[in-house]
């Protein structure tokens, strides 16, 4: 089993990057494993309230969950995945059955952050981009799948986003063995990712 875990800024293209090495491999080679789905559960916390959560701090996760499930997988058995509502801000009633994979990608802002996870991890990737990318990117995304406005999300970008990306984001780019800049339109970047995994598995 290899184990690749794949970090960067919100809005980095890291799914693109994720997506395009699924394609490139054999059907059922790979399973994702999403960290936005081990965010820690919320329903506790009035609903009024939880917009005011920092999402983007390590606080905000489930590390001991995660890191027990990748182990779980490398010892060839199932688990049952979480699922988060970015709607309500809480982890949702069903989970997702996850077979183990010859690839497990671990994909998420903070997923080189936990040393424990990171020392799970054969190869570590943080995808680059310029922050006004990311903000176009993240303004999109936000105002199509997440139901706010451009204000709300300019708003948190000044007041999480961009601090937290530098506090906690930034730094983990020192422990990646690879550094993809420009995400999914990095097409050599991601054929010697795929090369990578293939001569591993020898595919």
């Amino acid at each position: 089993m290899l184990i690749i875990g794949i970090a960067g800024g919100t809005g980095s293209g890291k799914t693109t990057v994720v997506n395009k090495i699924i394609e490139s491999l054999p059907k059922d080679e790979v399973v994702l494993l999403p960290q936005d789905s081990y965010y820690k559960d919320s329903s506790h916390i009035p609903p009024e309230e939880r917009q005011n959560i920092n999402f983007d701090h390590p606080d905000a996760f489930d590390w001991e969950l995660l890191s027990k499930h990748l182990k779980t997988l490398k010892e060839d058995k199932s688990i049952e995945q979480p699922t988060y509502s970015y709607i309500t801000c809480t982890r949702g009633e069903q989970t997702i059955h996850v077979e183990p994979r010859d690839v497990v990608i671990v994909e998420g802002i903070l997923t080189l952050c936990d040393n424990d996870l990171r020392s799970q991890m054969d190869l570590k990737v943080f995808v680059d981009t310029d922050s006004d990318e990311r903000l176009i990117r993240v303004i999109k995304r936000d105002m199509e799948e997440r139901g706010r406005t451009a204000e709300m999300v300019m708003d948190r970008y000044t007041k999480v986003l961009k601090p937290m990306h530098l506090q906690f984001i930034e730094p983990t780019k020192r422990y990646a063995d690879l550094i993809v800049p420009e995400g999914g339109r990095n097409r050599m970047a991601i054929h010697i990712l795929t090369m990578f995994i293939k001569n591993n598995l020898k595919l």
